[in-house]
């Protein structure tokens, strides 16, 4: 059937928390197409790239299909009966506490649901944590200490009707494209003002008025000078404060707060402080810079006191905002997925809270303690305290810090059950039992964005061989524990439903989340469920929280805490050079085209052509006292671990310190897993990890070769993590990505190869193919295509330093004849794109630096309505700014050679 006939379907972005919508229509060969829905309220149409790519995201290749025991092929009853079975035992012999279910932000909240019920309800424990706690942990403690609740005040709308908007620890216009789109037309419209306080100078401070370079960590220090500030400067509301507690605690503890611990000089402190204090429109977004850290829920709560002291909560255009990383992070928060949450934002640790789930459950009981946190939910696998864990769609052994422990940790399990849509992970590879699950545009449920907006997301497409549905996987197991009863759902329409009612009796604690105004929903209501923002009661619905002055403490009031700021920085922000081996401050976080560990958004080529390899971008006074250039491969070091990838020389970072993204893992890059090297440090109220502050040492790889390689199918670089200890392997180094016509490879080595052909008909699986060759032995170049039937299969390109080639081209040429293939260059009649930099339409650089030069486009507007690079989700639009500059540039110091 032609796709085109079809009806399109609304269904939710499965990335980010901004939670945007989408409109899928199947193609009728087993794809679809996709784009963004003009009426839901997050994204009125608007998509990002990876939100643009999800087409490429779908189809059969590398998914679990399915059930596995032992690595072999298995059938659901069997694999079932094996879970169900040894949970059950393992309970009997050890207590309810030495299982745990670590969950995931993935996760519809309906599979959210029945998965913390089946715990805290029926199981007996609270070991139930989610890889949420590794994003936004710090923000719920910050909110429940000051609000009383977990509750975000404000919508998306106060992002349009603000004067300032403050980003901290935010790089919105990556991470978070569409909402940073939303800021800056509303900059045009109403000349909103925009500061970025980060370390890193990130895309986002392209379009600020003012960047605050912070020393890393100081954030307390810099919100507890505002504080003052505030108070200095009478702009303090007393209406308002009458209804908050622990205000003269907390200014007093912000007076005695050193803010030259920012590293920012007087008058810039001043003059950001001023700023915000005179402007009563204002919205604080915060994000993972805030939260990972030792002190994450102390930063919070200074961001939280400036607002509740000016009032600035609540209100149209006002309020501190927390920007989340996952589609159903604040899904999760509202089912209990927290160890120390119970299900509607009740209390784990409060008796009448316990006693009105349990009673709701008809379960047996509910803990009266919290349950492990992530980090220290491992630990407990470690030593043998948890002796059986279920994980679902998360990968722990590459995204926990200290991975090579969680790795440890799991192969000496008694137990380990993973449910995800690929076995081919990191840490799939360690379970007894993989369950194949279904992958989004399979599933069918609800997902709850950064604004309290609740949005369905739909099946389009039929799951792949036995794939089921979380929820379906989580309540026939708990059938098979002995509930049947409990656990006797048939869609997830009943499940909502289920939850809907549960929070009816959580509104009558007080508890702000309550949708009861939605429990009895028809299942054709539920499908047709609109985007809608919570609570939905007959008290109220939708809007905005705490502008009046009520919140949820016993007493009603808020309250301001203390707090100090607690993270010396060992690298003093002024030092310029650094000698060799001293250590450095790494920064880990995110990328603008990748997502978390790239088990979806790697399977799309134009994703991966922007950022194809594992990064470090060092600032160039720590390269020189390194002795490093650009593009060498650099070893980073710490007693926890180590990792190899490639440098970047910019001084988008600052001396002292580094920044590598946290995606790629034993699957993509087996020596560039980050996590490797952060210490399993955190925050003692939120349990949250501090992925900002290891310190690592940096040295230059010393490789034997270098390589580069391009292939029709996937190249045979090694067992992925086994080979990262053995000192003795020939690729010491590799990288691996998705291209149109295959894959792609940096590659690098500590020994030299004396066969270059052997090695790479065994790189490539082509024994018979015919060989291509060129070889400058003076020069130690090595050069090999293999071709078969007129057309070329696979390439290798070695030098004995980075090699230079025009990858971008080359990637291009498996399935052609391309006979040059072996130049490493285009055809003098054929111009090369360059790297992709708007892969939201694959436009290379090349083709936007030929359209500066030849055409004289000079804004990033001109540039849009020529090439429509930068006119969907604008992510890319800083990098064609400073392509613009630099084109610029060498045009101007030409003309000055030349006159």
């Amino acid at each position: 059937m032609d796709g085109s006939a079809l009806p399109e379907t609304r269904s939710t972005c499965p990335y980010c928390g901004v939670g945007c919508g989408v409109l899928l229509r199947p193609d009728g060969q087993g794809g679809l197409s996709v784009r963004g829905d003009p009426d839901h309220p997050a994204n009125f149409g608007r998509l990002c790239s990876k939100g643009s790519a999800l087409a490429e995201t779908t189809g059969p290749q590398g998914r679990l299909l399915t059930p596995q025991i032992a690595g072999k092929p298995s059938d659901w009853d069997s694999a079932l009966s094996k879970v169900a079975d040894t949970f059950s035992q393992t309970i009997a012999d050890h207590g309810p506490d030495s299982v745990a279910l670590y969950v995931s932000g993935q996760l519809l909240t309906e599979d959210y649901y029945v998965a913390n019920k089946l715990t805290k309800g029926f199981m007996g424990t609270a070991n139930i944590d989610t890889n949420s706690r590794l994003c936004m942990a710090s923000t719920v403690a910050g909110h429940r200490r000051a609000f009383g609740s977990d509750t975000v005040p404000g919508t998306y709308e106060d992002l349009e009707q603000a004067d300032l908007i403050v980003l901290v620890g935010s790089n919105l216009a990556w991470c978070h494209p569409v909402l940073f789109q939303r800021i800056l037309a509303a900059r045009k419209t109403r000349g909103t003002k925009l500061v970025v306080i980060d370390p890193r100078r990130t895309a986002s401070c392209d379009a600020a008025d003012m960047h605050l370079a912070l020393r890393a960590g100081s954030d307390v220090a810099l919100f507890n000078r505002l504080l003052t500030t505030l108070e200095q400067q009478d702009c303090l509301d007393a209406d308002y404060l009458s209804n908050v507690d622990g205000v003269q605690d907390a200014i007093a503890a912000a007076r005695a707060s050193d803010a030259s611990a920012t590293g920012l000089d007087e008058a810039t402190l001043a003059e950001f402080c001023t700023l915000w204090a005179k402007t009563d429109k204002v919205v604080t977004v915060f994000s993972q810079g805030v939260n990972q850290s030792s002190n994450g829920t102390d930063k919070v709560n200074a961001i939280l006191n400036c607002h509740l002291a000016t009032g600035r909560v609540g209100k149209p255009g006002c309020g501190p905002f927390s920007v989340t990383g996952q589609p159903n992070a604040m899904g999760g928060r509202e089912v209990g997925g927290l160890a120390n949450m119970l299900a509607c934002h009740l209390d784990l640790e409060n008796e009448t809270h316990r006693t009105a789930v349990s009673g709701f459950w008809n379960a047996p009981g509910v803990p009266d303690r919290p349950g492990l946190k992530a980090v220290d939910m491992f630990r407990a696998v470690n030593d043998g305290r948890i002796k059986a864990i279920w994980i679902i769609h998360t990968n722990p052994a590459v995204t926990l810090p200290d991975p090579d422990m969680v790795r440890a940790a799991l192969v000496g399990c008694d137990f380990t059950v993973v449910s995800d849509i690929t076995a081919a992970t990191d840490t799939a590879r360690l379970a007894d039992v993989v369950l194949p699950a279904t992958a989004w545009a399979e599933k069918d449920g609800t997902v709850t964005n950064s604004d309290r907006t609740i949005s369905r997301q739909r099946a389009i497409l039929p799951a792949p061989g036995q794939a089921r549905p979380d929820w379906a996987i989580l309540a026939e197991v708990g059938h098979r524990m002995g509930w049947p009863s409990a656990f006797d759902y048939t869609s997830p329409a009943e499940i909502f439903r289920e939850h809907a009612a549960l929070s009816e009796i959580a509104g009558t604690f007080g508890r702000n989340f309550d949708i009861s105004g939605l429990q009895d929903l028809s299942d054709q209501d539920y499908a047709d469920l609109a985007p809608t923002r919570w609570p939905i009661s007959i008290k109220r619905s939708g809007g905005r929280f705490y502008a009046d002055g009520q919140f949820n403490h016993p007493n009603g009031n808020a309250r301001m805490l203390p707090v100090h700021h607690s993270q010396p920085d060992p690298i003093p922000l002024g030092q310029t050079r650094l000698p060799p081996g001293t250590s450095l401050r790494l920064n880990t976080g995110r990328i603008r085209d990748q997502w978390h560990t790239m088990t979806r958004s790697a399977r799309s080529p134009r994703l991966s052509a922007h950022l194809a390899e594992p990064y470090v971008d060092i600032n160039p006074s720590d390269a020189k006292a390194l002795g490093l250039q650009p593009a060498d491969l650099v070893k980073l070091s710490n007693p926890q671990g180590q990792a190899i990838l490639r440098a970047r020389i910019t001084t988008d970072v600052q001396p002292g310190n580094i920044f590598a993204p946290m995606h790629w893992t034993g699957e993509t890059a087996p020596t560039a897993r980050i996590n490797a090297l952060v210490k399993p440090v955190v925050d003692p109220v939120s349990g949250q990890p501090d992925s900002k502050a290891s310190q690592v040492t940096a040295q230059r790889l010393q490789a034997a070769w270098y390589g580069f390689a391009v292939s029709n199918q996937a190249m045979q670089l090694g067992p992925n993590y086994d080979t990262i200890q053995q000192s003795d392997r020939t690729c010491a180094y590799w990288a691996q990505a998705r291209t149109k016509t295959g894959y792609r490879a940096e590659l690098a080595g500590l020994t030299e190869i004396n066969d270059w052909e052997t090695y790479a008909r065994a790189l490539f699986e082509l024994p018979d193919a015919e060989l291509q060759q060129l070889t400058d032995k003076r020069r130690g170049l090595t050069r090999l295509a293999l071709h078969q039937n007129g057309e070329v299969q696979a390439a290798l390109f070695v030098a004995p330093e980075p090699v230079a080639v025009m990858r971008d081209y080359l990637v291009g040429l498996p399935g052609t004849a391309a006979p040059q293939i072996l130049t490493g260059v285009t055809p003098a009649d054929q111009p090369d794109p360059g790297p992709i930099l708007c892969s939201c339409f694959g436009i290379g650089m090349n083709t936007i630096s030929d359209a500066i030069a030849t055409k004289g486009l000079m804004t990033v507007e001109q540039i849009g309505a020529a090439l429509s690079a930068g006119t969907n989700c604008g992510s890319c639009q800083p990098e064609i700014a400073a392509l613009i500059t630099t084109v610029r540039d060498k045009k101007t110091e030409k003309e000055e050679l030349c006159s």
